[in-house]
């Protein structure tokens, strides 16, 4: 199995600054290639959310880096990275908190984060900043958003077109930095041959139908790293020009 990538981000026609952070590489090991993603969205909100969200990617960074390849001579086990991506949400929970105490700020940022290997996916998120599987003909989202909105459709008392366009679709029910307590949800699967993972924010998917993104992002339509590339600037244009005010942020793996 082999990994195309991609990754774009924009500042959007509103914002001052982008306070986005994203990363995506590919790891060459023993037990074959393997992606690891990371896309944080710094709260819109809140001051200095660039910092949050660059914090949370380096920190991540750090343990790809780091731990990792110490873990590649062994079967990659869920619960091992449960207890180190917990442990790095815990502690960057806690230094941003840290931090905005001492500037008397309030900071804060979504996680999403991706590793594939050549046999299973490990992911995490907090927030609303997604992770999606796609095919040539299906679209699904595989993590769930930490939102009022997102809570009020598992609970059945709001559908999902109705969160859409609900002026609370942005309120956050946790977040990195800005919450007391962190609890980030995790999702491990097995990799479908011939499909793309997209991760993104929130400003990626507002002005977006499903089927145009199945249109633009299937498989068969991203064959080539160049063709990846030139079709998130092209969605991100499109995005401004229908009126997205965020930031913009996507990274992409075509399962090959």
């Amino acid at each position: 199995m082999n990994f195309l990538i991609s990754a774009n981000t924009d500042i959007g026609t509103l914002k001052k600054t982008n306070q986005d952070s994203v990363l995506i590489k590919k790891i060459h090991t023993c037990q074959g290639e393997m992606v690891f993603a990371v896309l944080c969205d710094g709260m819109g909100g809140l001051e200095k959310g660039e910092v949050a969200s660059a914090a949370v990617v380096r920190a991540f960074e750090q343990w790809v880096n780091t731990e990792l390849p110490l873990l590649c001579g062994q079967v990659l086990e869920e619960k091992k990275i449960r207890t180190d991506w917990e442990l790095i949400i815990k502690e960057m929970n806690r230094e941003i908190t840290e931090y905005g105490k001492q500037q008397g700020i309030c900071l804060g940022t979504t996680v999403v984060v991706f590793l594939i290997t050549q046999i299973r996916y490990f992911a995490l998120n907090v927030g609303d900043s997604r992770l999606y599987e796609l095919t040539d003909t299906a679209l699904r989202q595989l993590t769930t958003d930490h939102t009022f909105v997102g809570r009020e459709v598992a609970m059945g008392r709001m559908t999902p077109e109705d969160a859409r366009k609900d002026r609370r679709r942005n309120v956050l029910l946790q977040c990195v930095g800005a919450s007391e307590v962190v609890y980030p949800e995790f999702l491990f699967g097995t990799p479908v041959s011939e499909s793309v993972y997209l991760l993104c924010s929130d400003g990626f998917r507002h002005e977006i139908s499903s089927d145009e993104m199945i249109q633009a992002l299937k498989p068969s339509v991203l064959i080539k790293k160049q063709a990846m590339d030139e079709t998130t600037t092209s969605l991100i244009e499109l995005l401004k020009q229908r009126g997205e005010r965020d930031n913009i942020t996507a990274a992409l793996v075509r399962v090959l």
